[in-house]
């Protein structure tokens, strides 16, 4: 098992489905970042990529960042959280 893939294992769940969906999406998967912290009891998700990969990330008109977010939302739900996610450039 490579590092990426152990630390993907080892991250909350949130954090891995949008590790996971970003590396697919862009060209340097090695360049993607997934944070998470606590804010107002909320669980929060930030993903930073490399900078030529934002757009790929984002999508056109902001569909991609969309269906991100609505899927940190419904693991988050099914895990009994409230989550959110945050691109970071």
């Amino acid at each position: 098992m490579t590092d990426a893939a152990e630390q993907t294992a080892k991250a909350s769940p949130l954090s891995a489905v949008v590790e996971v969906v970003a590396r697919a999406l862009v060209d340097h998967p090695d360049a993607v970042k997934v944070r998470e912290s606590s804010r107002r009891g909320m669980t929060v998700v930030e993903l930073s990529t490399a900078p030529g990969d934002m757009g790929k990330i984002i999508g056109r008109q902001g569909r991609t960042a969309a269906a991100l977010r609505a899927l940190v939302a419904v693991a988050a739900e099914r895990h009994g959280l409230r989550a959110q996610l945050d691109i970071r450039d």
